[in-house]
């Protein structure tokens, strides 16, 4: 029996590096919020310093595990393996994870329409990796 793997098309390997370009932001973004110094959290508004102060270990955890999982289901999907499937579910599910925390849980932060933006387009980016990843297994992309 023999495995038939099609050739992806230039479009897969354009949405997996884009993707890995971004989820690497996301690493960079996470970074820069786990090691934040007293310098930089003094200058930040009222608000903002009590919703960082005040972050519960899960929702650090969450954003750690949403742009590594992320990240590493790009470079997975870069090798053609089907594991970035499962990578790609784990970073959507702590993505959702998160964002109840943000937009329900916490109290430190309103929540104005320009904050609302990027985490709804987030939310759209995991989903659609979720998609793509299952949509390039159904045609032999990855395997």
């Amino acid at each position: 029996m023999t495995n038939s793997t099609n050739k992806p098309t230039s479009t897969f390997w354009i949405i997996s590096i884009t993707a890995l370009l971004w989820n690497i932001m996301g690493v960079s973004a996470y970074l820069g919020q786990a090691y934040m110094t007293n310098e930089v959290l003094v200058a930040l508004p009222n608000a903002e310093q009590a919703y960082y102060t005040n972050l519960p270990a899960w929702v650090t955890a969450a954003f750690a595990i949403s742009v590594f999982s992320g990240t590493l289901g790009c470079i997975i999907m870069l090798l053609r393996k089907k594991l970035a499937i499962a990578l790609f579910i784990i970073s959507l599910v702590t993505v959702l994870l998160q964002f109840v925390y943000n937009f329900i849980l916490q109290k430190e932060m309103e929540i104005s329409i320009a904050n609302f933006i990027m985490p709804i387009v987030v939310i759209i980016i995991a989903s659609f990796l979720v998609w793509y990843s299952k949509k390039s297994a159904e045609n032999n992309w990855i395997f």
